[in-house]
């Protein structure tokens, strides 16, 4: 049986190997880049299985823009073309030749007129199809999502946290009001919140954005924070309030019922597969992945344990009839009767894999007329009898997805800590990680500063927390709310 390294020891180690354990993903041959391989690509099918379902249902609908933004486009709104301006990569030319020497050269003829970007996001070209579309009130609402990859070149990269090319879904709306905007931007916060919980079993805190952590171009970024069994938080959702600041640059108005000329008010919110990474990182543990029923893509493995064709007969006689029947029931099975295969290899490589139940089925237990049952969240095995086993397992995938959001919820109420001075909060941030409830004056210098010395950020201003008189814990000056700083991902 393989081993992980340890979380205590080396967290970083072991979040590495047990994606490639689990084939997940891998690095690929381009600087930043990885493959996604066919069971990690699974599990993401699933969460945009739902998601899209979710977004469809608040009425958007799925539309696809270019990978390629002409660079002029980027110029018209600054604070966004600023934000971006590391992490863009530019097409300079449309051809290759082959030299006199025989190399593969970039044809210095072949130069485009303009440059092109390759999509941080899509912002730029969005609105640039919005001023074209938009002209009266009529128009309004546009409620668009698409799924797409976009490119951040990233010098210090991870799989699934951070890559240089990933995937994505970005919505982008326009509105005829600034209420309308704002209640857009809430609404798919609770998209993602709802998500994360109910389908991830990850509990987030809702909050916003400080200044300098807001997303480059919005008037207000809206986010939801999760905290990993190492003590960071990771940002897992976000929605953008962005006011008027795009249609201005790039010229949409419309007319509204009145026939006066006003300009349309916008949001934007994306989550990336950057959730594979939150999965993986507040559930698994040194055996491997531990997968949410709900969002697994395989919930239930059936494997039978038999020496010859005679004791398999007997065997599937009872099990693919059950097989059948969590089938209609919605559940997702596998028979894994590969012979090439031991039983015990299986068993490792679906424990690693996290598959949340597992079911062994061998000539006693038919005998028995029971099922030796295993649940991946505890560890923990049980005999089940055969006779209601679709009842059961129903129950049983249902338990398994709260008691994990539930340990999660442990965990980071544990890893959340009231501060009141400077050196509490480095002391405790080093000892304990987590979150840490601190005064803040309100001030980019000062959360600058704390940023330099110590690494953690605001990572969120939080909703409907209680208005307190305090001292920020770095200035002294005086504060009237805590704000949660972390180090992150």
């Amino acid at each position: 049986m393989y081993l992980l390294p340890q979380r205590k020891k080396n967290y970083s180690k072991w979040y590495n190997e047990l994606v490639a354990k689990a084939d997940l993903a891998e690095i690929s041959g381009v600087r930043g880049c990885m493959i996604v391989k066919s069971f990690g690509f699974s599990i993401w099918e699933k969460m945009q299985e739902v998601l899209d379902k979710m977004f469809k249902d608040t009425g958007h609908k799925n539309v696809y823009f270019p990978l390629f933004i002409p660079k002029s486009y980027l110029s018209k709104e600054i604070s966004y073309a600023d934000g971006f301006a590391k992490e863009c990569a530019v097409v300079t030319h449309y051809r290759l030749k082959t030299s006199t020497r025989g190399n593969i050269i970039v044809d210095p003829l072949a130069k485009l007129e303009e440059e092109l970007i390759i999509r941080p996001t899509s912002e730029p070209i969005v609105w640039e199809s919005f001023r074209r579309w938009i002209q009266s009130y009529r128009d309004l609402p546009i409620l668009l999502n698409q799924w797409a990859n976009v490119v951040r070149w990233e010098m210090r990269t991870r799989l699934f946290l951070r890559t240089s090319e990933f995937l994505w879904q970005e919505g982008h709306t326009a509105h005829d009001s600034r209420n309308e905007a704002i209640t857009e931007t809430e609404k798919m916060l609770e998209v993602y919140t709802e998500f994360s919980e109910k389908l991830l079993a990850i509990p987030v805190i809702q909050g916003f954005k400080s200044s300098m952590e807001r997303f480059s171009g919005a008037k207000q970024t809206y986010c939801i924070e999760a905290m990993m069994q190492d003590g960071k938080s990771l940002q897992v959702g976000t929605s953008h309030f962005l006011g008027q600041k795009f249609s201005k640059a790039f010229d949409v108005k419309f007319t509204d019922k009145f026939g006066e000329q006003n300009y349309v008010w916008a949001t934007s919110w994306g989550c990336s597969t950057r959730l594979m990474g939150a999965m993986i990182m507040a559930h698994s543990d040194d055996h491997g992945l531990i997968l949410p029923p709900k969002i697994a893509p395989i919930q239930l493995v059936i494997i039978p344990i038999f020496v010859n064709q005679i004791q398999l007969d007997a065997i599937e006689k009872v099990v693919l009839p059950i097989k059948r029947s969590l089938e209609k029931q919605g559940i997702s099975v596998i028979y894994d009767n590969r012979e090439r295969y031991s039983w015990g290899c299986k068993l490792n490589e679906y424990e690693v894999k996290g598959i949340p139940l597992r079911i062994i089925v061998g000539q006693k237990e038919i005998e028995n007329r029971e099922v030796e049952i295993f649940r991946r969240d505890t560890m923990v095995k049980n005999m089940l009898p055969q006779k209601g086993l679709v009842n059961s397992i129903s129950e049983l995938l249902e338990e398994i997805q709260k008691n994990m959001f539930q340990k999660a919820l442990v965990r980071r109420n544990y890893l959340t800590t009231e501060i009141d001075s400077y050196e509490d909060f480095k002391e405790i941030l080093d000892a304990k990680g987590g979150f840490l409830s601190a005064f803040w004056d309100g001030s980019i210098e000062t959360e600058e500063k704390i940023k330099k010395e110590t690494t953690a950020s605001i990572r969120c201003i939080p909703f409907n927390r209680k208005q307190e008189k305090g001292l920020c814990i770095f200035s002294g000056r005086p504060s009237f709310q805590r704000v949660f700083f972390a180090k992150s991902y």
